[in-house]
């Protein structure tokens, strides 16, 4: 798993896309309190349930591998000249 440049950034702006994601789609509400660590493991599983990201297999699931892919889930959405993929 090779980290990418703006790694932290990515998972950051990967956790707005995806709480709107779930919140547009009806699928979850989150609260104020809810962690970080919470919020990226439900995002990382809706993702997969509606098939947008590859699942991994369960042994391999950690905060680390999960901040990591959602990371890259954003990352291909964004347009190929933007800073943060610089």
């Amino acid at each position: 798993m090779k980290k990418l440049k703006h790694e932290a950034e990515l998972v950051k702006a990967a956790i707005e896309a995806g709480v709107k994601y779930g919140e547009d789609r009806g699928a979850v509400e989150f609260e104020p309190h809810d962690s970080a660590a919470d919020k990226i493991l439900y995002i990382y599983r809706l993702l997969v349930h509606d098939k947008k990201i590859q699942p991994m297999p369960e042994d391999q699931v950690s905060q680390k591998t999960m901040r990591h892919k959602l990371a890259m889930w954003y990352a291909k959405q964004l347009p190929k000249d933007h800073p943060l993929l610089k």
